[in-house]
């Protein structure tokens, strides 16, 4: 199965779900041909090294809201991915949520126990939720995770996590680590598929797709070997794409800088590169592109969005052929 996936709902805050726009957006995204969305959503723990988190009644999108979306998807023909995150509201990145190996008493308080306890925990709990939702809405894939590099190492927690989540959940299971990281992540075995934010330099300003596409042609044998590693396990590319900005390509993760100037053809490179190198490898699983607003912004604006959307840009005309003539 190869997966024509996209990510939807990242900008979304309460409300937003079951807006009219909401689904008009949904729309758009179905008719660029592809069969899969990921729909992420996050709630945020107050620093990296906070051991609790939650529902934030302000922003968090409800489950009423992600139940509306799932349903939505579905009857556009699209196959759902849920994907729940945690960011920090610090603004540090999700990877860098750590905790020393001490345990900790606190103050008036005759409990004891380890900061990694606490936080898997309220981690644990925070997808077990998702994973009833994901059950009762059928859908057909469950991350459990996004780049969170940092506790990676917690094998144990990670797979008593999983566990947990197969009592609940019976669909298919994935998580995201980033690129670069991939051998990092010891208990994929017990996953259905490989995932990684796959935001890899493979170009710069001027080069041109075939120059994107021998970058690639660096990248697969790492990943290559991961697969194999595990049995074969696909790799899904849960995460890729570059903003529509000049110099992007080579560093395609890039949020910040909001300078550069407009330039859809890099990013149009960079969409064609990735799907060129990848299309015929038995061992790769699919893509999901970063990202599709929830609201789209009016199309004459296009060339005034530096940003990862591709609506109304080179890329989304590419990507329509591809998903719709080139990918069966």
């Amino acid at each position: 199965m190869f997966m024509k996936g996209f990510t939807y709902g990242w900008d979304g805050r309460r409300g937003m779900y079951k807006t009219e726009e909401a689904f008009i957006s949904m729309k758009r995204l179905a008719a660029m041909g592809g069969d899969w969305v990921a729909l992420a959503f996050g709630v945020a723990q107050e620093t990296f090294s906070s051991t609790h988190f939650g529902f934030d009644y302000r922003y968090t999108v409800t489950d009423r809201e992600i139940c509306l979306a799932v349903e939505r998807m579905k009857s556009l023909g699209l196959k759902v991915c849920l994907k729940p995150v945690v960011n920090c509201a610090d603004g540090v990145w999700r990877a860098r949520i750590s905790f020393p190996e001490t345990e900790f008493a606190p103050v008036g308080d005759n409990r004891r126990g380890s900061y990694w306890e606490q936080w898997f925990s309220c981690y644990n709990a925070f997808i077990c939720h998702y994973a009833e939702i994901a059950e009762d809405m059928g859908c057909e894939m469950l991350c459990i995770g996004c780049e969170m590099l940092g506790t990676e190492h917690k094998e144990q927690y990670w797979r008593r996590l999983i566990d947990d989540v197969k009592k609940i959940y019976h669909g298919k299971l994935i998580y995201n680590t980033n690129h670069g990281a991939e051998e990092n992540v010891k208990w994929f075995d017990a996953l259905d598929y490989i995932g990684t934010s796959a935001y890899y330099t493979v170009g710069k300003e001027g080069n041109t797709a075939e120059d994107m596409q021998r970058g690639w042609e660096k990248v697969k044998p790492r990943l290559k070997a991961v697969s194999e590693k595990f049995g074969n396990k696909k790799i899904v590319f849960m995460e890729i794409g570059c903003r529509s900005a000049e110099g992007c390509a080579s560093m395609p993760w890039d949020f910040l800088h909001r300078d550069l100037p407009f330039d859809e053809d890099e990013q149009d490179k960079f969409y064609s590169s990735a799907l060129e190198a990848f299309k015929d490898e038995t061992w790769f699983g699919g893509f999901f592109w970063w990202d599709w607003p929830t609201r789209l912004y009016d199309i004459n604006e296009a060339g005034n969005q530096r940003g990862f959307a591709i609506y109304g840009k080179k890329a989304e005309k590419t990507l329509t052929d591809w998903y719709t003539n080139k990918l069966k």
